[in-house]
């Protein structure tokens, strides 16, 4: 039963033997075995691909970590709203045209069918149906912000967002909406056809001054939380905001695990929320930079400050495309006691 997974029973606060362990893009570009399943296919054709996705997804299941998390991108809810997106180098994904005006906002579908991100579901029955019950599955989302940045083309230059939504509010503000009520649906949607739990990324949130935090990141955490927790009472979610300033606001938005920045203290946030579960905080840069040794400390060291007791270990953010594999099954096994 999945209540019999490590990591639900960890996320849930109950009792665990030890904390459990997996990695924000842990299928990913640094895994040689994800190359060559890829064979050079552009990233959209990919994670299209249902097959091919579900064999990367489940490809870090062989290092020993203890849930696996679905390959597809945040995009993906915009573009199945009606708003198709292209990888580019060096500026990541990019829309075929971006959202300026409210013209271009009416053409996206706050409620977007199933069908139109059949892709995603298939690839979350395939995974299932090659686990066969052995791993837990996670499903995401993006948050508003990170999302709307963007469908309006500005992506990680967060001097552009905000001169877009200085110069249009109610195209900001609508595009907010939109994303907001389109992602409750999405992640109700995975949640009932069989994900297990759920993580919502707000990648860019944590560079927001407090006002614009509150208006842009915080009100929409609390909003998706409660919505998704109503209709999915049993299916625990994660709040991760890259190296977030405010970690009050992220302990506050209503999720019940809480991932970590390199940056914030592990054994003081345990104390300070005792109700809550945390995730993470290996530095992500230790296992692209690091020694195995190195890494088998850092995960000593965070493991130590996490109590043994809900805490979920992760890194700060994303496994690096150039972090040796011997260091993330150095990661894994120093988490799981092998060494």
């Amino acid at each position: 039963m999945p209540t019999d997974h490590l990591l639900l029973r960890a996320a849930k606060g109950e009792s665990i033997e030890r904390v459990p362990v997996w990695a924000m893009r842990q299928a990913g570009r640094w895994d040689p075995e994800f190359q060559r399943v890829r064979a050079g296919q552009d990233f959209f054709s990919f994670s299209e691909d249902v097959e091919r996705a579900a064999q990367v997804s489940v490809l870090p299941a062989r290092f020993g970590v203890d849930a696996v998390i679905l390959f597809y991108d945040i995009t993906t809810l915009p573009f199945a709203m009606g708003l198709p997106f292209a990888l580019q180098p060096e500026k990541g994904p990019m829309p075929d045209r971006p959202i300026r005006t409210m013209a271009d906002l009416e053409r996206l579908n706050p409620d977007p069918h199933p069908d139109s991100y059949a892709h995603i579901t298939g690839l979350l029955a395939r995974v299932r149906q090659m686990l066969a019950g052995k791993l837990p599955v996670l499903v995401f989302a993006g948050a508003p912000f990170t999302v709307a940045s963007y469908c309006i083309g500005t992506g990680k230059d967060l001097a552009a967002t905000r001169a877009f939504a200085a110069e249009n509010p109610k195209v900001f503000a609508g595009l907010m909406d939109r994303l907001g009520h389109a992602t409750v649906g999405f992640v109700n949607t995975m949640l009932s056809l069989g994900g297990d739990a759920w993580q919502l990324f707000d990648s860019w949130a944590g560079k927001l001054s407090e006002t614009e935090y509150d208006t842009w990141a915080q009100k929409w955490h609390v909003d998706i939380l409660a919505k998704t927790a109503k209709a999915n009472p049993d299916k625990p979610s994660i709040l991760f905001v890259k190296e977030s300033p405010y970690l009050d606001k992220l302990c506050a938005a209503g999720a019940p695990v809480v991932s970590l920045g390199e940056h914030h203290n592990l054994a003081e946030a345990r104390s300070r929320w005792p109700h809550l579960v945390f995730q993470g905080n290996v530095p992500e840069r230790i296992l692209r930079a690091g020694t195995p040794e190195e890494v088998r400390q850092a995960v000593k060291n965070c493991l130590s400050q996490g109590g043994g007791h809900k805490h979920i270990l992760n890194l700060n953010h994303g496994v690096d495309r150039t972090t040796p594999p011997a260091n993330f099954q150095a990661y894994v096994d120093t988490a799981r006691g092998l060494i």
